[in-house]
């Protein structure tokens, strides 16, 4: 799937796990005047009962989008009350301080490559959101234009986004090589969304 927006460029590829009918994993994207906010989560197990949890989050991101990234956890967080757990990842660029900034919580990947070809990987919180209060940490930086950002579930690899397959600026090219390459051995729900700051 591909979204050519006005700033941010985006690709997304997702298969659910081999043998499920349901991906566990659910994400949304919304650009603005203002900025731009991609989420992805990862409901725990696979299935129904974690599209149900991802699926919520998602829907309480697209409701509140203007918020803060601490808020949307916030918020995520309460509507998980009840239900499984999931992973969670958000990724905000805001267009007219020209910065990003993201946060992660369990196994949802953040890599971020600059117009020279640096690439820098995040490390995730440990654990998952599951209703509790739980301690945040959002890193922050400088957007610049031509910049590539990944979130990927667990079920890429992220040793499998090597320079080789990441090194291009098209989005779409990245999506689909992933799937080329490794889209035949799915253990787990699979979600790989690329973007680009334009």
């Amino acid at each position: 799937m591909e979204a050519d927006l006005s700033k941010v460029a985006v690709s997304i590829y997702q298969k659910a796990k081999k043998g499920n009918y349901y991906c566990g994993d659910s994400y949304y994207y919304k650009e603005t005047d203002k900025e731009f906010v991609c989420a992805l989560a990862d409901g725990l197990g696979s299935g129904e009962l974690a599209r149900d949890s991802s699926q919520a989050v998602m829907d309480v991101i697209e409701k509140y989008p203007d918020l803060s990234i601490e808020s949307i956890i916030k918020k995520c967080n309460d509507a998980l009350l009840g239900k499984r757990g999931v992973v969670l990842g958000i990724l905000k660029i805001d267009f007219h301080q020209n910065t990003y900034s993201y946060s992660s919580i369990g196994n949802i990947g953040v890599i971020t490559i600059d117009r020279e070809g640096h690439r820098s990987r995040n490390i995730p919180l440990a654990g998952y959101l599951a209703g509790y209060p739980r301690k945040l940490r959002v890193s922050r930086g400088k957007a610049e234009e031509g910049m590539v950002f990944l979130m990927f579930s667990d079920g890429v690899q992220d040793r499998k986004l090597s320079a080789k397959h990441t090194s291009t600026r098209n989005v779409k090219l990245i999506t689909e090589q992933y799937k080329e390459f490794y889209g035949h051995s799915r253990d787990d729900d699979t979600t790989l969304i690329a973007l680009k700051y334009k």
